[in-house]
């Protein structure tokens, strides 16, 4: 084949992801090999391709193509999340752009809108990342809510609540009024906002009294139904009993003690609000208030706003101030910086909420899944620094509020028979649901019609927590082959943003429903940055567009340039200058392909020089192979990208190459050709899991493969012995060749000008380099001598020095004036170093450390103002 002069990354993509895709190289059944699974962390069906999923997704394609290449069963299942509140306002959104109201028609229509629209746009992410290049089994793609899922999540909700875990309460919860549902209390973000305290009056009834609170939220007046002192203020003591008057309302309420009441706070009068404030609902159940909810769902104001009723909570704050201020029961208002909670998904202000939900029983599910990560260590994070937020968040954790008042989702599988609190029962279908109800009500007449379902659904997460085992039916099939075969699994990639909301939930439920890890490491990537360290958002426009991304550096190129950058845990400051670099990563590789392709070959002895360099590149390619090695193992993925970009592009391009090229227009020796093309699989195979694309498109242009010959099955180099001398003298004569490229650069003497060289034999100089030497540094001849060379410019490799005989070839009143210019800045630097060394307070105070550096600084000065002067003196 004709090889093109450019590396063309579109056609190669669409080339080779047909290609794997036609053999099925990425779809696995079990055999008889070791298994690698990786579950994919499922995208919201709504999603996009952004930066994040790029990071993510690109690491574990290099953990699943590496573990291809060790001949592993890998198993890399893909999916996506049904996102209950994030899809149904998609949908909402999309109704109401056709003029139809959600509450205007019945659930089973909204649902059917509902997967119209995930039909339409839910595969889209999924169809950007094959553009990246992930080798994902897409026969595999699992949905959420596919029906295996869904009866696997209703399965375990049954289980949970007969094990007695899930229960039903009237809780004070955290309301999304955007979305109308409650959150779970990870949902919920705390944001410092700039608001003001503003300070009200309260009149006492049957006195001209009155009594000034503080409060952040004057609308919630409206739903008072106390004032709180404490019993040792003072101040307020002959208060007790009494009743205050509510401003506006004009609602009688009680003046009650508690030691609850922060007396340093604003007043030291706290009005209680039981239905709007956790904390006042607390006191409001201790000292039997009632409660007065002043919201509706959409958190405007009910009929207990009076006039306000109808209107938002924000509009009514400004407007009822505005109302205390004319009628005189506003005393003034501060400034306050304080935390509010938003939803973690819509933005939207939490309001606190009474409400009827489903809760699950934390304390105990949790001691196995603490005791795994922090104890037995049977799961590893990485990094480790997240072993600390895992164990505050799971040793403070509360009950998990597990209902949401959506429509998208599983629906709650508990069924009403009665008007009591009691009157329900919990079961996988209707017809058991009706048993159990007869059963329950004494009432054997009870028929299918007089059950009603929950109308609430399961929050999100209690359908992703099972995604380890989900994926292989290991629910409702918990001996299946597929089960048994691929869990637990191996790696786990995730942002640490969802620490909580999922890692630490699977894990919980690994050990409840599988009584096992669901897998053995988690590596948790950073937040994609931009330049300026904002996080990349679609608000700020700071986030590229991925797939123009693609289009415009190739797939690899991108791949490359996101983990360059992209260390374990710590946040990827994104620039596209880094996509950049690994295109011309990518170019440098294809050109190196087309210069070894372009080589006559013919049977010729192997020149020594070439010899030795194919054995030094194969002893750096084992030692880099080691390192890549323990890259891996610690989740050093781009530490263990650096170290074969180094091979690659120094050691292999930059020297092995040029070491092994022939003369221009000259062949090059069959054994050296079949040695580098050798070489270059090699490089290949390290490079694939990392840039799937270019490496198949050179690694079959090579020769002509079979299927079963092709780069993503090949093997993985295995790990050999290596010489350290012949790397150590290697660097020696690399910088001896870097120290005649100097001078060459210097005194402008041309490339294609031969010098000669002489070398001061300390007895220590090998000289199965010359031949390299002479052919890198285009060097006539190599002499070695045991007196200085007079006429010549020098230089130092460590102890031995170089003699470059220059008659003729450079202005000698120039050089020696560049000589001793050097010199003397030479002797001023040594002269500052020494005069350190002899201050005895500096060698008394300074660590052993920062002395012995100075005195190697103080050994280096001198050996260079040695060297000058022979050169100095050469001249003369």
């Amino acid at each position: 084949m004709e090889i093109p002069s450019k590396y063309e990354p579109e056609k190669a993509e669409n080339r080779w992801y047909d290609y794997w895709m036609q053999h099925k190289f990425f779809h696995s059944i079990p055999d008889a090999r070791k298994p690698y699974t990786i579950v994919i962390p499922p995208p919201n069906v709504t999603g996009v391709l952004h930066m994040g999923h790029m990071l993510n997704n690109t690491l574990q394609d290099v953990l699943i193509r590496r573990a291809r290449l060790m001949g592993k069963n890998a198993c890399w299942v893909p999916g996506t999340d049904h996102a209950s509140i994030a899809t149904e306002a998609k949908v909402v959104a999309k109704l109401r752009e056709e003029g139809i109201q959600k509450t205007d028609i019945s659930r089973e229509d909204f649902l059917k809108h509902a997967w119209d629209w995930k039909h339409r746009y839910g595969g889209v992410i999924l169809e950007q990342l094959k553009k990246l290049g992930c080798s994902c089994d897409w026969d595999r793609t699992a949905f959420t809510m596919d029906d295996k899922m869904s009866a696997s999540v209703i399965k375990v909700f049954v289980d949970l609540f007969n094990k007695g875990l899930i229960y039903r309460g009237f809780r004070m919860v955290n309301w999304d009024p955007e979305a109308q549902t409650t959150l779970s209390d990870e949902e919920v973000i705390y944001e410092e906002k700039q608001g003001l305290l503003y300070f009200i009056a309260y009149k006492i009834e049957g006195s001209d009294e009155k009594l000034t609170i503080a409060t952040t939220r004057p609308e919630t007046i409206l739903g008072d139904t106390a004032i709180c002192i404490h019993p040792t203020d003072k101040r307020y003591s002959h208060l007790k009993g009494k009743k205050a008057i509510v401003p506006i309302c004009n609602r009688t309420i009680p003046i009650i003690q508690d030691d609850y009441v922060d007396i340093e706070f604003g007043t030291g009068c706290l009005k209680v609000t039981p239905a709007h404030d956790l904390n006042d609902h607390a006191l409001g159940e201790k000292h039997q208030l009632p409660s007065i909810d002043i919201f509706n769902a959409d958190a405007t104001l009910n009929s207990f706003g009076l006039q306000y009723e109808g209107q938002d909570r924000f509009v009514v704050r400004k407007a009822i101030s505005k109302e205390l201020e004319e009628k005189g029961y506003l005393v003034k208002t501060e400034p306050y910086l304080h935390k509010v909670g938003t939803s973690e998904r819509t933005k939207a202000i939490i309001e606190p909420r009474l409400s009827d939900q489903w809760f699950l029983k934390m304390e105990d599910l949790v001691k196995p899944a603490i005791k795994a990560v922090l104890d037995t260590q049977e799961i590893k994070f990485f990094p480790k620094k997240f072993d600390n937020t895992y164990r505050h968040w799971m040793e403070n954790i509360r009950d998990w509020n597990i209902s949401r008042q959506l429509w998208w989702g599983q629906r709650i599988p508990a069924y009403y028979f009665g008007d009591g609190q009691d009157d329900f029962v919990v079961a996988e279908n209707r017809e058991d649901a009706l048993k159990l109800a007869r059963s329950k009500s004494g009432n054997s007449l009870l028929s299918l019609k007089d059950l009603r379902q929950d109308e609430d659904v399961v929050d999100t997460w209690f359908s992703s927590w099972l995604w380890p085992i989900t994926v292989f039916n290991g629910i409702l099939e918990p001996d299946n082959e597929e089960i048994a075969y691929y869990y637990p699994t191996n790696d786990l990639v995730t942002g640490p943003d969802i620490l909580f909301f999922w890692v630490a939930r699977m894990i919980i439920a690994g050990y409840e429903f599988r009584n096992e890890k669901p897998f053995e490491n988690v590596y948790f990537t950073g937040i994609v940055r931009d330049k300026q360290r904002r996080k990349m958002s679609k608000s700020l426009g700071n986030s590229p567009d991925a797939l123009h991304l693609i289009e415009q550096y190739g797939a690899d190129g991108v791949r490359v340039g996101l983990l360059l950058s992209a260390a374990a845990g710590n946040d990827l400051m994104f620039d596209e200058d880094l996509c950049q670099q690994g295109k011309n990563f990518a170019n440098k590789i294809w050109n190196g392909f087309r210069l070894i392709k372009s080589w006559e070959v013919v049977d010729l002895p192997q020149p020594q020089a070439s010899k030795i360099g194919i054995e030094w590149y194969q002893a750096k390619f084992n030692q880099t192979l080691a390192e890549i090695e323990d890259h891996f193992s610690k989740f050093r993925i781009s530490d263990a990208l650096m170290a074969i970009y180094k091979l690659v592009w120094d050691d292999y391009s930059s020297w092995l190459l040029e070491i092994i090229k022939p003369a221009y227009r000259q062949p090059i020796d069959r054994t050296s050709l079949e040695a580098v093309m050798l070489i270059l699989e090699q490089n290949l195979k390290l490079l694939h899991p990392f840039m799937p694309f270019l490496t198949e498109e050179i690694w079959q242009r090579i020769s002509e493969r079979s299927p079963k010959q092709a780069l993503i099955v090949a093997q993985w180099p295995e790990q050999a012995k290596f010489d350290t001398s012949l790397i150590k003298s290697f660097d020696f004569a690399s910088q001896v060749i870097a120290g005649i490229r100097t001078i060459r650069k210097e005194k402008n003497l041309p490339i294609k000008e031969s010098l000669k060289l002489s070398v001061l034999n300390s007895g220590k100089v090998t000289k199965e380099w010359d031949l390299m030497i002479q052919k890198l540094a285009n060097v006539s001849d190599i002499t070695y001598s045991k007196e200085p060379i007079e006429g010549a410019l020098t230089f130092r490799v460590k102890n031995n020095e170089y003699f470059i005989p220059m008659a003729g070839a450079v202005d000698v009143d120039t050089e020696i004036r560049k000589i001793q210019e050097e010199i003397d800045y030479t002797r001023g630097f040594l002269h500052s170093v020494q005069q350190k060394l002899n201050n005895d307070r500096f060698v008394k105070n300074a660590p052993e450390t920062v002395i012995a550096l100075e005195r190697k600084k103080q050994a280096d000065a001198q050996a260079k103002i040695e060297t000058l002067e022979k050169s100095l003196a050469s001249f003369e």
